[in-house]
């Protein structure tokens, strides 16, 4: 596990409990998906995980070392782990695209030269070479979200953050920033993405974590996790559609059990048009 978290506690002011006693770890290398519905306290979760937010209790471990909240331990630790926010443009403050990716690698203290290097590989990672000039202010909100990112990876990260990526995207929009992460790990990159689209978690997860009421009450992979429809019933959830379609056709004796199960809207038409035939 690159990233644990052992029974954080977290309160809000008013006494508003986020965190309660909540565990995670994340498995190197994947993509884990935290699902829960809205206001279940992922958010905060995820600011807990790069140290933005302190625990009352419990403590946060990385590479099985407890973190420090030491300003050098700080840098540190975000060095590793980026975060990137629901919102965009809670992030973008620079005049101009270059000048916000650059912000981060400069901060390291890093050779202009080398600070400009990665900005450059960030950039083309999120195929977003073409803005590097364009004022912020002038992106689409898509566009702003593959910035934010290309900030975070600009500081070479070996745990990204998202918040939602996917909100407020179209479909197209969605397509092209999960293809740009796809890629991000293929270069090792481990991603952690908090959602409450369970249709996007069985498409494009590894592993799982179901969060309700500020702690994960069930981790596992993906089928595991979002083929337990009473599970998913305490959050008011149900399996995902593809799932569901592959493992009735399973039962069915329509497929096979060493056959994948699809995992899109493309895989089950796929199947439909099998079984069809």
């Amino acid at each position: 596990m690159i990233l644990e978290a052992r029974s954080l506690v977290h309160a809000y002011a008013g006494g508003v409990e986020a965190l309660s006693d909540l565990c995670l770890t994340v498995p190197r290398g994947q993509r884990l998906a935290i699902l829960g519905p809205n206001g279940a306290g992922k958010t905060t979760l995820l600011m807990h995980l790069n140290g933005t937010l302190r625990p009352s209790a419990g403590q946060v471990l990385l590479d099985g070392q407890k973190v420090g909240y030491g300003r050098a331990d700080l840098n540190r630790w975000r060095r590793r782990v980026g975060l990137v926010l629901q919102e965009p443009d809670d992030q973008l403050f620079a005049a101009n695209v270059a000048e916000d990716v650059s912000f981060g690698p400069l901060n390291l203290g890093l050779p202009e030269a080398e600070a400009a290097q990665r900005v450059a590989e960030a950039l083309e990672s999120l195929r977003i070479s073409h803005l590097a000039d364009r004022p912020t202010h002038m992106l689409s909100f898509g566009q702003k979200k593959r910035v934010a990112i290309a900030g975070a990876v600009a500081m070479r990260p070996e745990v990204l953050l998202l918040d939602e990526p996917s909100a407020g995207l179209d479909a197209m929009g969605t397509a092209h920033l999960l293809a740009a992460l796809d890629r991000l790990q293929a270069m090792g990159t481990t991603l952690v993405f908090t959602t409450h689209d369970v249709d996007l978690a069985w498409a494009w997860s590894d592993a799982v974590a179901l969060f309700h009421q500020g702690r994960v009450i069930g981790q596992g992979t993906a089928e595991q996790i979002l083929g337990d429809a009473d599970t998913l019933a305490q959050v008011h959830l149900k399996p995902p559609f593809a799932l569901a379609l592959g493992l009735k056709a399973r039962q069915m004796g329509w497929l096979d059990f060493d056959q994948d199960l699809p995992r899109s809207r493309a895989d089950s038409l796929a199947l439909l048009d099998r079984l069809g035939r």
